[in-house]
């Protein structure tokens, strides 16, 4: 997704750069993101791209540019030196009043929803808290900000909902300076701190050796729900997952499928390792070896579901006849005749209104015993009991145990 570069008014005179990314639909919320020390670098132009993806008006604003405009530093040493020197010769204050220009901008953009939030990373997590102090924004997420204890006193000023995210390893982070803050915080009721175990500094930016990637999903996913919540928008997952599913086992169509996936999405099946990865690879496995391998009466047996923000977890059963090779599922083996029920998992994450993932995992042992090419009778492998028992929790348990009813 490519954005562009405009220029946006100041409240003193001039204009600064910023770099815009939109929506497909052209529409949505906004979103100010704040830049680290490093500039509005290829880094904070692609969190952009995937705010845009998200459903949002995305904007990074060049907020060095009253000391140097347009920079952009590289993760070293030498660019860790030149950003901090840029911070230190930077007024907060103007800071802040150049990102309420920006908000301001953003809700009078065509296609804007008037609802503007603002995430900030590093030194922009410092602007990010105090933007929600000093400006009318609508929510505020902070990741990794530090020398916000130094601004505690402002905390009671914040009316939006705030969102913090940090490291429990970041050195220039320590716990006192966190705490400091949560106690600011304590009478906030929208206000939410997470900690990320194993996470140091710049956890979220991929382009860093201390890029977390857990910690960086789970604070990305936190993030949207807050922004969901407060600034939208807000999108049936279940709909969005049915009707993928749809397309797959009732219209048997490859390019209604991908039409509800991100341009370069990807499909694991865990147990196999069947699927693709990228529009192309994709497609091709659905046309030639998911589609036209589905058996004749394959039906989805939803058992439970849970949803977050940004990722659908559903529990069901596949039940089917084994009535021809089935590629993705269990390749090389020629149909058996015999009826199957799969227990499955689905780990489905969303960008937006379109998917841009499946983590697909099944019982693959309990799938060969009931195929009957898995010689099963020392080993703990349960057949289609497994689907059965997953469907009602009343089935008999343990009875693998030898020492089970040994011991009762």
């Amino acid at each position: 997704m490519a954005g562009e570069k405009i220029s946006i008014p100041a409240h003193d005179g001039g204009t600064f750069g910023a770099y815009l990314a939109k929506p497909e639909s052209g529409s949505g919320p906004g979103i100010v993101i704040v830049q680290e020390i490093f500039g509005v670098n290829a880094h904070i132009r692609s969190v952009c791209d995937r705010y845009a993806e998200e459903g949002y008006l995305a904007i990074a604003p060049d907020v060095f540019w009253r000391v140097q405009p347009g920079a952009e530093l590289e993760y070293n040493d030498e660019g860790i030196k030149q950003g901090r020197a840029l911070a230190m010769k930077s007024d907060l204050g103007l800071m802040i009043k150049d990102i309420a220009s920006t908000i301001a901008l953003m809700r009078t953009m065509p296609g804007a929803s008037g609802k503007v939030g603002v995430v900030g990373f590093c030194f922009g997590g410092r602007l990010a808290f105090l933007t929600a102090a000093r400006t009318d924004v609508d929510a505020a997420i902070s990741y990794y900000g530090g020398g916000i204890d130094q601004h505690a006193s402002e905390a009671s000023s914040i009316k939006c909902p705030i969102m913090l995210h940090w490291g429990a390893d970041d050195a220039g982070i320590p716990a006192p300076q966190r705490e400091a803050v949560r106690a600011a915080l304590a009478g906030h009721d929208r206000a939410e701190i997470y900690v990320y175990a194993g996470a140091g500094h710049g956890f979220n930016c991929d382009r860093r050796p201390s890029y977390h990637v857990f910690s960086a999903r789970l604070a990305h996913s936190r993030t949207l729900g807050l922004l969901h919540w407060t600034i939208g928008p807000r999108y049936d997952l279940s709909e969005l997952w049915e009707r993928h599913t749809a397309h797959e086992f009732v219209d048997h169509d490859a390019d209604a499928t991908m039409r509800t996936m991100v341009r370069q999405p990807y499909v694991n099946h865990v147990p196999t390792l069947t699927g693709g990865v990228g529009y192309d690879e994709l497609h091709y496995f659905y046309a030639n070896h998911f589609l036209p391998r589905l058996p004749a009466d394959a039906k989805l047996v939803p058992i439970t579901r849970t949803i977050g923000p940004d990722r659908l977890v559903d529990e069901f059963n596949v039940c089917f006849t084994h009535d021809r090779e089935i590629d993705f599922m269990a390749p090389g083996i020629a149909a058996t005749g015999k009826y199957v029920e799969v227990p499955h998992v689905a780990v489905v994450e969303f960008r937006g209104d379109k998917i841009a993932h499946e983590h697909i995992h099944w019982d693959h042992a309990s799938l060969l015993k009931q195929l009957g090419v898995l010689n099963a009778k020392e080993l703990p492998v349960a057949g289609i009991e497994g689907a059965k028992k997953l469907a009602d929790e009343t089935l008999p348990s343990n009875e693998m145990m030898p020492q089970w009813k040994r011991n009762r």
